[in-house]
């Protein structure tokens, strides 16, 4: 990656200097708890990098989707808590983004302050389709670290949004990879271009056109793509099979079938599947064959047999991308295939394959279902950017940096 980093900047020297970092702390909450802090652990070592080097550092960060005005129930008040914890030392939150509160707080910063600023979602200009708009805020938030400041892009889960604390203040000041988006762009480099074979790819969540461009980008250098979770049925239709009431994407079933008569010696999908009358953690659950799904029934995790199937396959990959559950793994019944793959993923990683689990609810159901995340060789912070990369296209947040 051509783009100056975190350790060129350290080497021109922080201290007494302002530093915007953006970094990625949108945890999970459940009513003010946190119930995953991964992104939050692995944003630590750029900001106390920074913070030990002298620097005033000030983090702008996003949590969930408040639509764009101030919603108490989105406040990063947990996240500064769980931070302080985790650096080990105080981290102010601002009352506000850019305002008063930010403004004053930015200006008694000392040398290894550090000083979050509340959701920069509350500010509607962060996601705004104006340039204006978006620049505008940018400007605004330079003005807090002053005119010697620097920027460090550190939240990878953002950066395929073209956003004012992601693309457009990089245009404002000198600007740097933090430790977390080098080393994630490194690891999906070496995805997409230097993969020891056989490279295996295991695809879950609920939707295929979720997943759809990484599946036609992957198919052609993967030498098996291993599908389960929701997306699966969309493909077990288009294999002319009835499904039950198990979540469907008619509008797909074409395009599934044309993936699978391309790429039918690539895509394996499940064999037999877990299925419940209803979407419930105690609906009674039964493994039927995946051609055998009742009609009044929906399937809510792979079988026990398409587990074997896929270990077996797995077993002999030097290469591994993971996105996506195979099952709906936060209910008990129905975990089995999650961590039966992920169990598999594990034991090849421990024989040398390169490992990668991408983001979003596959690094939540490692930590949830008690996997030890050194079983894998890279657990991403970045779902939707990681598919992006996967699928080709250009990540406006990486781009400008370079």
């Amino acid at each position: 990656m051509a783009v100056q980093t975190l350790d060129d900047l350290l080497a021109e020297g922080v201290s007494g200097r302002g530093v915007l970092v953006r970094s990625d702390l949108n945890v999970p909450l459940d009513g003010g708890r946190i119930t995953d802090p991964g992104r939050i652990i692995a944003s630590v070592p750029t900001l106390k990098a920074l913070a030990d080097a002298g620097a005033k550092v000030i983090v702008t960060a996003h949590l969930g989707r408040p639509k764009g005005g101030v919603d108490p129930a989105f406040s990063l008040a947990p996240v500064a808590t769980a931070l302080s914890e985790r650096l080990g030392r105080h981290v102010q939150l601002a009352g506000d983004v850019v305002g008063t509160d930010a403004l004053a707080r930015a200006e008694g910063l000392t040398d290894g302050d550090v000083l979050l600023l509340e959701n920069i979602r509350f500010d509607p200009r962060e996601t705004s389709k104006d340039d204006g708009e978006r620049l505008a805020l940018a400007k605004a938030l330079v003005e807090l670290v002053g005119e010697d400041g620097a920027f460090v892009s550190d939240g990878f889960g953002v950066v395929h949004r073209k956003q004012a604390s992601v693309y457009d203040v990089a245009t404002l000041l000198p600007h740097y990879a933090g430790t977390l988006v080098a080393a994630e762009v490194k690891v999906l480099q070496q995805l997409t271009s230097s993969s020891e074979r056989p490279y295996a790819v295991v695809l879950g969540g609920s939707k295929v056109s979720d997943k759809l461009a990484v599946i036609e980008n992957l198919a052609t250098k993967a030498d098996s793509i291993v599908i389960g979770g929701g997306m699966c049925f969309t493909f077990l239709a288009a294999h002319g099979v009835s499904v039950g009431t198990s979540l469907l994407q008619e509008e797909m079933i074409e395009t599934c079938r044309q993936l699978l008569e391309t790429y039918g010696d690539v895509i394996h999908l499940p064999v037999d599947i877990v299925v419940a009358e209803k979407f419930a953690a105690d609906s009674p659950a039964e493994t039927v064959w995946a051609d055998s799904i009742p009609a009044d029934k929906m399937g809510l995790d792979i079988g026990p047999e398409s587990v074997k199937r896929f270990t077996k396959l797995l077993s002999n990959a030097r290469t591994i991308f993971w996105n996506g559950p195979m099952g709906v793994f936060e209910f008990p019944a129905f975990a089995a295939g999650t961590k039966g793959v992920a169990e598999a993923i594990v034991a090849a990683t421990g024989k040398g394959a390169f490992s990668v689990v991408g983001g979003g609810d596959s690094a939540a159901a490692v930590r949830q279902l008690g996997l030890p995340e050194d079983g894998f060789s890279h657990i991403s912070t970045g779902g939707g950017a990681s598919l992006e990369y996967l699928e080709g296209k250009t990540l406006p947040g990486i781009e400008v940096l370079n």
